[in-house]
Parts: C-alpha cells; structure tokens; sequence
C-alpha cells in the first residue's frame, strides 16, 4: 500500500518560476482579492458572525490553502455552502463551539488527507452534491429576505416553513427603499459582466449601492436603509490567538456537525480543484490539498474565523485573469489583510439589503436549478436520493441531509452491485471456445457427468449472489452427488460471500454432496485461505480450471 506524500504544489511550481509567471500571477491575485472582499464580508455577517471575522478566514485559510494545497490555483476562503450549518452551531454552541467544531473538522481533513481518502471522497454520488447544494441555495436566499426587503422584525424563525410564514406575516413592513438597495444590486450584479470582465458585480454593487444610500441619507434625510455598521461594530484591529476551550462533553456533542463540515470542505474544495484542473490543464493532488484544507480550518479558528474551503468562483477569477501558481492566491491574501488594515472603518456604510442582494445572486449560482432539472430525468432511485437530500437540506439541517442521503446512496450502490452479479447453471456440455480457464491442451467439448451440478458466478461475491446461489439451488428438485463452482469471473469475496460458501459446504456435507471449487484467481484465494475456508472444503476441491473441477467430479462421484 502507498504512503501518504506531502508535496505542496508551491514548492514544484517555485522552480521554474519566471519575472512574466510573477507579474500575472500579482494583477490575478488583486483582482481575486477584491472580487473576495465583498463575499467575506457577506458570508460572515450571513453565517451569524461579525463582518471581520469573514475577511479574517479568507486572509488566514487562502494563505494556508495557496502555500501548503495541492492544487496550483485553488482560492480558498469562506464560501456559501457553509453559512447554514455555521448558523446552526452558533445558535446551538456560540462561537466557542464554533471554534471547536471548525477545529475538530481541520483535524478531520488532515486525517482524510493522510489516509488517502482524496480519490473516495469525489466519487461522492452526484445526487447527493446537487441535492445538498440547490437545498443550501434555497436555504441562503430563505435567510436573505428580510434584509432583501428590509422587513420589520423582531426576530427571524429558525424553522424553514416558520420563516416564510413569518415573512408572509410581516409583508406589510416593507421599507420600500431598502427593497430598492437590494433588487438593483441583483440587477447591477446580473448586468456588469456586460460591460466589464475585471471588476466584479458584487463590488460594482456594493460601491454604487453604498454611495446612494449615503445621499439618500444625507441629502434626502433617509434614514430607513440600514447598514453594517448599524448592526455590526467594525474593528480592523488584528484578532490575538485564541485556543478553543475543548473539553470531552464538547468533543462528543460537536462530532456531528464537524464531520459535516469536513465531508463539505473536503467534496467542495476537491471539485473546485477538478474544474481547474481541466481549465489549466494540470492534475492536482487530492490528499495534499485536503492536509491544506485541514490546516486552514485548523488555523482559522485560532484567529476568530470561520470554515474555510476551496471557492469555485474565486478560483475561477484566478484562472481568467492569469494565475497559474500558488503566488497568485497568496497575493489574494496579502490584498484583504491591507484592506482590513487600511480601509474595513469603510465597511459600515455599506446597506444590509446590497449584501443581501450579493448573496441572492450567490445563492443562484449555487442552486444548479439546470442539473437539478436533468437529473430529474434520470432513474428513480437517483431521483430519490436528490429529492430527499434536496428537502432534508431545507426542511431539517445539512447534516442530517449529509447522512440520509450518504447511506440511502450506500443503500442504492449494494443494491446495484448485488444485481451486476448473476448466477447460472450449466447442464450439458461446456464449449472450450468460450471458456478462458478451460486447460489450452484439451480442445474437447466437457460433458458433465452425472450426478455432478456446475455452477457459475459471474461478478463480486457478497451477501447478494449468495441468496441468488441459495435461490437457484433449490429450484432443482434432485440431489447431486458433486457441484461445482466456477469462480474464473469472481474478482473479490467479501467476509459475507466466505460465510455463504461456509454454509454451503456445511449444508451440503450434511447432504452428502461435495463441493468443488474451480478457476479461483489468487485474490479470492488468499482471502478464503486467510478465513479458513480451505480446511473446510479440502485443498484438492479447489481447482485451476474447469477440466480439473470435473475430473475431480468424477473422482468424488465414482467414490
């Protein structure tokens, strides 16, 4: 088995780096700079934390992710997807337990890293990813509306169904004025990429909208627009280093949620990492790139932030603007903290309605309503697994989604293994022609004696062929003598396949029937050696290929 190898692709990248590498690789990384800023900031604030704390987790997990990662342009930061289930543990733990949770979820992924788990985890079903992300998207936009709107409220229900109820109760509190900040900074947001490529429509956004409202508030004497620093006191001030406290009690109470963290960390981060790959031509490595991402969520909490993983968006606006190594993210980083240093007091003037406008349009761009409807057309029991993780995700919590939906699709996946295995039975007569274990020197069509049953298994055996085996047998009304059983087509055997051909043999010694095994290749083999199931059906039962199985038939059948 290979051993885990560390190898930040920084490190590669540095040594044939040139001046003209450098100079594209510092205007992307001011250019994704600026793109994260108003994201942060709007991903801090909706995950129920302060506005710095979500420049803080870009600065700290984009510098970890683009130093130690194993991909050569990934982006990391705070993204969408983990805004609710931040939510929830604040609500549930506060932000000590967040802290907590956000490091035990680094110490996971530092260990899915070190076991190689990079490979397992992207083939996730693909259900299951579009599931829990329309129903995040859903869930995003659910959380924006009273800022969208600047509703009236004195609180916000948790409940999903609760929420909107409530805001079909509080429709009338409309401030038609903070509705305007937020529909046209979605409008501005959807109509920039139209006239600029560069400058990102959330800032555009942010900018226009932030400067209106100042006018309207002093020159118009409109005072209802609410802003971040009416909710928020902003603070550039560098955070000092805090450990979580960590207890047992606590441990064991956030083990849920920070599993969950690192399973979407690691499913986010690893398919940000593949989209690039087949943009820039390059193939990362997974298990590094998860160690990173452990780190950076190891890191984060220390400095009061939050989760942290690879960002689709911000990594793609490193590739489009020329990044092409781990410099570029690294620049990204070295941006937000100058403008948390130097510029964050400016912060409080932005409206709550334009983040929440920003995070309406993030909140489509997650839904992958196009795959989602696609899907829909597939089979049954891939649509099942979408729609009960999609509603899971809305009606309940991400991690009970994560978990319904990872063992409904496990459910699926032995269901389906169990019916690629097929058992048959050969009367007659079996043709060299198309028997590959059947001995090159004997040309001969087999004729199988009497008394003497063959059987064949064509694919895995496990605890599915073995009732299908169990099944087929007693359809035959007479009692062999022999039955062989042609495994050349087995490639593995789990513990339960071993106990199925136990009880065979068992069943059938009691019967007087003999068992013979036949065309076992040396994988199977070891596993039946290493739980004793040759003592139990005699070494010389067990044969190369099928012209042995059935002169030993004939053996057994003449005793």
């Amino acid at each position: 088995m290979k051993t885990f190898q560390f190898r930040p692709r920084l490190v590669s990248t540095l040594k044939h780096y040139d001046k003209k590498t450098l100079t594209a690789d510092i205007m992307a990384g001011i250019i994704v700079g600026i793109v994260a800023l108003p994201l942060a900031i709007a991903f801090g604030i909706a995950s129920g934390v302060t506005p710095e704390k979500g420049i803080i987790t870009a600065i700290v997990a984009g510098l970890i992710i683009s130093v130690f990662g194993g991909s050569k342009v990934q982006i990391g930061g705070p993204t969408g997807a983990f805004i609710i289930i931040i939510y929830g543990i604040i609500q549930q733990y506060g932000m000590e337990g967040l802290a907590v949770a956000t490091f035990m979820a680094g110490a996971f992924l530092v260990l899915f890293g070190v076991l190689r788990l990079g490979t397992i985890i992207k083939y996730i079903p693909y259900p299951i990813i579009v599931g829990f992300t329309s129903g995040i998207a859903v869930t995003i936009f659910t959380t924006q509306i009273k800022d969208l709107l600047g509703l009236t409220m004195d609180s916000v229900p948790a409940d999903f169904i609760e929420k909107w109820i409530a805001y079909g109760r509080n429709m009338a509190t409309i401030d038609p004025w903070s509705a305007a900040v937020g529909i046209l900074s979605v409008a501005v947001i959807a109509v920039s990429p139209k006239f600029s490529k560069k400058i990102p429509g959330s800032l555009i956004a942010i900018i226009i909208m932030t400067v209106a409202a100042l006018l309207l508030k002093n020159m118009a004497g409109v005072t209802t627009i609410e802003t971040i620093g009416d909710r928020f006191s902003i603070s550039s001030e560098l955070p000092e280093v805090h450990v979580p406290q960590m207890n047992w009690d606590t441990i064991k109470s956030l083990v849920s949620p920070a599993v969950t963290i690192a399973i979407l960390g690691a499913i986010e981060s690893l398919l940000s990492a593949t989209v690039a790959d087949g943009v820039v031509g390059d193939h990362h490595d997974s298990n590094t790139e998860l160690v990173a991402q452990g780190m950076a969520n190891l890191a984060s909490p220390l400095f009061g932030g939050i989760p942290a993983t690879g960002a689709i968006a911000r990594t793609m606006t490193n590739i489009n603007n020329g990044g092409r190594t781990p410099v570029s993210g690294i620049i990204h980083a070295a941006v937000l903290l100058l403008i948390f240093l130097f510029l964050m007091p400016l912060a409080q003037y932005i409206p709550m309605a334009c983040l929440a406008g920003v995070l309406v349009v993030v909140a489509y761009g997650m839904c992958g309503w196009r795959s989602f409807k696609a899907l829909m057309r597939n089979p049954k029991s891939d649509v099942s697994v979408l729609l009960i993780t999609f509603f899971l995700t809305i009606i309940f919590d991400l991690t009970i989604a994560i978990e319904v939906g990872l063992i409904i699709a496990c459910l699926l996946f032995m269901k389906r293994m169990s019916e690629t295995t097929d058992v048959k039975v050969i009367m007659d007569e079996i043709d060299p022609n198309d028997e590959a274990d059947i001995n090159s020197g004997n040309l001969e069509h087999l004729t199988i004696p009497q008394g003497v049953e063959v059987y064949e298994i064509n694919g895995p055996y496990f605890f599915g062929a073995g009732n299908k085996f169990e099944e087929i047998m007693a359809s035959f009304g007479d009692r062999p003598k022999v039955r062989i059983i042609r495994m050349r087509k087995v490639p593995f055997v789990d513990s339960t396949g071993i106990h199925n051909l136990t009880n065979l043999c068992e069943m059938s010694a009691k019967e007087g029937i003999r068992i013979v095994l036949s065309g076992v290749n040396d994988k199977v083999q070891k596993a039946l050696r290493k739980a004793g199931f040759n003592d139990i059906v005699g070494e010389e039962n067990i044969c190369g290929h099928i012209d042995q199985a059935i002169a030993r038939a004939k053996v057994i059948a003449g005793e």
